[in-house]
């Protein structure tokens, strides 16, 4: 075992990931937390990653509970901890990671869908951690709470205005849990990732978008990408497991109540665009874009 190894303290803790097995990013921070040394216990509500994580946490000296669930049924993620109640007696790290929306005006939404996307979003979020504190309280060692949340959660993000007021709900949710769990040992956090390689980020989008983007030539999403991006590249999946294996461990023992952005730098620029054509860094296109953009003048 490595020095850094050694510290992070991860080998032989359990882990609950709800929202583990299908979504990529999800999958990857159950195989990530598996590699280290952790048992595991996910839910998923797409079937066939539930059936295909097992043998992949095996290979890699694991084990796991792998359930189907739907976390917006609220029995079904009960049933869940039931399972995970019976087979573990503790919990260390939780990581609440499920989630998603479809892009799309507010007014042309229904009140069933914002149901669905807060509970998506955000109230499933309180069951969980409200079934696992006990099992983390029971050791005596406390442990590391860990919640999704989206840099939407802090600007007015149009058309996923539900969807970011629940990421919000969510970011101080967990800060407020921090302060009350804290005596217990608990810590409590969120990763606010931006552009990322999950299927949900592209699924977010409309059809209308997404026949668009496939008309692109080859390189031309990039250039969106480092226009926006400070740091010129999108964040990988393995960004994203990472911020999760320093929050779960002992190297973030004292970080609490805080949000962890991996997303390049989006969250410092907030809306500053690094415009083509000479324009640089400006929250609109200048001269050189425009004249780009409006040839005609129109």
């Amino acid at each position: 075992m490595g020095l850094l190894e050694a510290h992070a303290n991860l080998a032989g803790k359990t882990a609950v990931v709800v929202g583990g097995c299908g979504e990529i990013q999800g999958r990857a921070i159950t195989l990530g937390l598996a590699k280290a040394g952790v048992r595991i216990a996910a839910c998923d509500v797409v079937e066939e990653g539930v059936r295909a994580i097992g043998p992949e946490v095996a290979s890699l000296g694991s084990t796991i509970l792998a359930v189907h669930a739907d976390v917006v049924d609220a029995r079904a993620l009960d049933a869940f901890y039931d399972r995970v109640e019976a087979e573990f007696d503790r919990i260390d790290i939780l990581v609440n990671v499920a989630g998603g929306v479809k892009r799309s005006d507010f007014m042309e939404t229904t009140r069933d869908q914002h149901a669905r996307d807060i509970r998506l979003n955000y109230g499933y979020v309180i069951d969980s951690v409200q079934r696992a504190v006990p099992l983390m309280r029971s050791s005596g060692e406390g442990g590391s709470i860990i919640n999704f949340t989206t840099i939407e959660a802090h600007r007015g993000a149009a058309t996923f205005a539900v969807y970011a007021g629940a990421k919000a709900a969510t970011r101080n949710f967990s800060r407020a849990l921090a302060v009350e769990l804290g005596a217990d040992n608990i810590r409590v956090n969120c990763i606010a990732p931006d552009t990322s390689p999950a299927k949900t980020s592209n699924s977010a989008l409309s059809d209308v978008d997404l026949a668009r983007i496939a008309e692109l030539k080859e390189g031309d999403f990039d250039k969106s990408i480092a226009m926006y991006v400070p740091m010129k590249r999108a964040p990988s999946v393995d960004d994203l497991v990472n911020a999760v294996l320093f929050l779960a461990s002992d190297l973030s023992r004292s970080i609490s109540g805080t949000t962890l952005h991996v997303d390049g730098g989006t969250i410092a620029s907030l809306g500053w665009i690094d415009w083509p054509y000479g324009d640089g860094y400006m929250p609109a296109p200048l001269a050189g874009t425009l004249q780009q953009l409006f040839p005609e003048g129109n």
